[in-house]
C-alpha cells in the first residue's frame, strides 16, 4: 500500500504543478513551487508542500491564502485527471527545508572564505 501512496503522491505533485501554472488565475499562487506531496496510506488526505522565492513573510502569507482559496478547484481538477475512487482532501503547507538548506550553504561558504 505504501508504494501506491508514493505513486499517487508523485502524480499529484505533477498535476498540482501543472494546474497552478495553467489553470489557476490567482496571481498570489504564481510564486509557489510544489516541492513534494505526502499522501496518507488510505489515500484520504494529501499535504502539498510548497516554497516561494524570497524570505518575505507577507509573500508567504499571501501565497498560503491563495493556495487555500484555490484548494477546492485544484482538488476537483485532480479528481478529473487522476483515476481514484475518492480524491484526497488537499491541504498546503510551507516547506522551509529549501530556505534551511540555503542558510546552511551560505554558512559553509562563509567558513570556506574564512579559511582561505
Amino acid at each position: 500500500m505504501k508504494i501506491r501512496a508514493q505513486r499517487v503522491a508523485e502524480q499529484m505533485r505533477k498535476e498540482i504543478t501543472d494546474i497552478l501554472l495553467r489553470e489557476v488565475n490567482d496571481p498570489r499562487t504564481k510564486n509557489a513551487t510544489i516541492t513534494s506531496v505526502d499522501v496518507t496510506g488510505d489515500l484520504q488526505q494529501a499535504t502539498a508542500y510548497y516554497t516561494v522565492l524570497g524570505d518575505d513573510a507577507t509573500v508567504k502569507a499571501e501565497t498560503q491564502a491563495g493556495l487555500d482559496k484555490a484548494s477546492a478547484f485544484i482538488r476537483r481538477e485532480i479528481g478529473s485527471r487522476i483515476r481514484l475512487r475518492k480524491t484526497p482532501e488537499l491541504s498546503f503547507e510551507y516547506d522551509s527545508s529549501v530556505a534551511y538548506g540555503s542558510h546552511i550553504d551560505s554558512l559553509i561558504r562563509d567558513l570556506n572564505r574564512n579559511d582561505q
